[in-house]
């Protein structure tokens, strides 16, 4: 598995496509929820792909902080059905939170996570600091981490 992060305005044309077609399958057509995943965050987002033989396979999204909230963020995880379960999502954060803490310099980190992966955030340090609500339809949990 190879992982890259980029700003937006790095990624190639069938990179960008490659990413938002993963984000769809997953969170509109197998979530089945309709909800505007281009939202205007992309552009000014860093974009972490994890490859399989030059395939995405997976991605997030790295938002500076004021963007989506006062902290920097992360969010649009998203992983192939058939690579679950063999520790890439992991990886990825991880590749993410190193990231953020040693090239952008942060050290406090929010998610709006969908409360059934609260545990898996929280075996990455993150602690969850709302109350449950509904985004999409979804329920979701604020959750804060701190490197």
């Amino acid at each position: 598995m190879h992982y890259t992060i980029k700003k937006f305005e790095e990624l190639t044309n069938i990179e960008l496509y490659k990413i938002l077609q993963l984000r769809q399958d997953i969170f509109i057509i197998e979530q089945t929820c309709i909800f505007p995943d281009i939202d205007d965050k992309d552009e000014g987002a860093y974009h972490l792909t994890a490859l399989d033989d030059g395939k995405v396979v997976g991605c997030i999204r790295i938002l500076d902080k004021g963007i989506s909230f006062k902290e920097v963020s992360i969010g649009r995880v998203a992983l192939l059905k058939s690579m679950r379960g063999k520790g890439i999502a992991q990886e990825m954060m991880k590749h993410a939170l190193g990231f953020i803490e040693n090239e952008l310099g942060e050290k406090r980190i929010r998610i709006s996570a969908q409360s059934y992966v609260i545990p898996f955030y929280a075996r990455l340090g993150f602690e969850v600091v709302s109350e449950e609500y509904l985004e999409d339809d979804i329920p979701h949990a604020e959750m804060l981490c701190e490197l």
